[in-house]
């Protein structure tokens, strides 16, 4: 199964192995309370990318297929990422929570086999 949560959500017994999957680090939270087991910034939106959308609702669609492109060269470290844990949860920091390379990056997951 593999889920997603927001860095400000505490954690739970039932989140399996927790990856951060933002490129920066989020504000204001501790590494102790965040109790990640990996951070993965290679499968996070470029900066370039990041800045560009600056989580704007109206580029979605537009980012969206730009960082589909930008995770096809990483499909072997994605699909090692998919098979380290039964459970997986993927742990980013974003406000906006229909609007979030998290999601992305949960649909791509999935299909992996």
């Amino acid at each position: 199964m593999i889920a997603i949560k927001r860095a400000y959500d505490k954690p739970t017994a039932s989140d399996g192995r927790r990856i951060l999957v933002d490129r920066l680090w989020p504000r204001g939270v501790s590494k102790a309370n965040l109790k990640l087991d990996g951070w993965e910034k290679e499968i996070a939106p470029s900066t370039t990318l990041r800045k560009w959308f600056n989580h704007d609702p109206s580029k979605w669609a537009e980012f969206r297929k730009r960082y589909l492109a930008e995770l096809k060269p990483k499909k072997k470290e994605l699909r090692d990422i998919k098979h380290s844990a039964r459970n997986l949860t993927l742990v980013y920091g974003a406000k906006d929570t229909e609007h979030n390379h998290a999601l992305v990056l949960k649909q791509v997951l999935e299909k992996i086999r």
